[in-house]
């Protein structure tokens, strides 16, 4: 008798469980917001350079203030993590390198309209074409084809498009690439070039004028690229931030103003310790 009571007893609780598998929703997430996960990599270069898990702590707190519903880790998503995300942020040193099976989950993903974002060096690899077909660019590791630590001075292409609307001619000490391989069909959209500055691994292509924040559309999907980056205290520039911030949005097929204007809704009074 004491078996089968136990055994009702179980199975009464694992169909209960069942109905309340669910943890409930952190307090202040916005149980509406865009999906987003952030794929960061392990620190690397020196002090303040390529932060990686700096960003993944920094932004997912940040994108969850803005109103967006954030996942990430130092790994890329899983196919089950994809169906349940509207953008994919990536700074991670050199994401260009996938195993099979991942470049089938992002194949799938960009097939039903997936959103990618790609900060710096991300879009590094060792088959920069084949990256071109998901961001619109890609780089080869292994060439010499960055400038390292110079002034970056941007110059806006176009003034119109909505996600540069707080973006203007500034400049920033950062990196910039060039020796791209680009997409063609469709090509990319140029939101900003830089001119390459004089520094000795630019050599001969000081002078030379770089995409380095685009858009890329291709069969309903969608990409944005920043190139910058390698110093993370840029992320912390207002315009740039809100340019990034827009830049998710509409990679995600939302309003692009959906991160930047999102208010918090005011807490409850008892949350505030008052009393109605």
């Amino acid at each position: 008798m004491g078996n089968q009571v136990g055994t009702l007893f179980l199975l009464l609780a694992t169909v209960t469980g069942a109905q309340t598998v669910s943890a409930p929703r952190a307090p202040g997430q916005n149980p509406n917001g865009m999906h987003v996960y952030l794929w960061a990599g392990l620190k690397s270069h020196q002090p303040g350079q390529h932060d990686y898990p700096q960003f993944l702590a920094d932004w997912s707190k940040l994108l969850t203030e803005h109103g967006a519903v954030v996942d990430g880790g130092l790994h890329p998503p899983s196919a089950e993590q994809l169906e349940h995300t509207d953008v994919v942020v990536i700074y991670k040193g050199d994401a260009g390198y996938l195993l099979d099976s991942e470049k089938a989950a992002f194949a799938a993903y960009v097939k039903r309209g997936g959103g990618l974002v790609n900060f710096h060096d991300s879009l590094c690899g060792p088959d920069p074409a084949y990256v071109a077909t998901l961001l619109g660019g890609g780089k080869k590791h292994g060439e010499v084809n960055y400038t390292l630590d110079a002034p970056i001075h941007y110059n806006v292409v176009d003034h119109a498009d909505p996600i540069m609307k707080d973006m203007t001619d500034i400049t920033i000490l950062d990196e910039a690439f060039y020796n791209m391989t680009w997409a063609s069909d469709p090509a990319i959209h140029v939101l900003a070039t830089v001119s390459m500055p004089g520094t000795k691994s630019a050599g001969t292509h000081k002078g030379e004028v770089v995409p380095q924040i685009w858009t890329y559309e291709h069969d309903g999907a969608r990409a944005f690229v920043w190139m910058q980056g390698h110093l993370y205290v840029n992320f912390a520039n207002y315009q740039i931030e809100r340019t990034l911030l827009r830049g998710i949005a509409w990679a995600g097929k939302k309003p692009v103003d959906e991160l930047v204007d999102y208010v918090q809704p005011a807490k409850p009074l008892w949350v505030q310790g008052r009393t109605p």
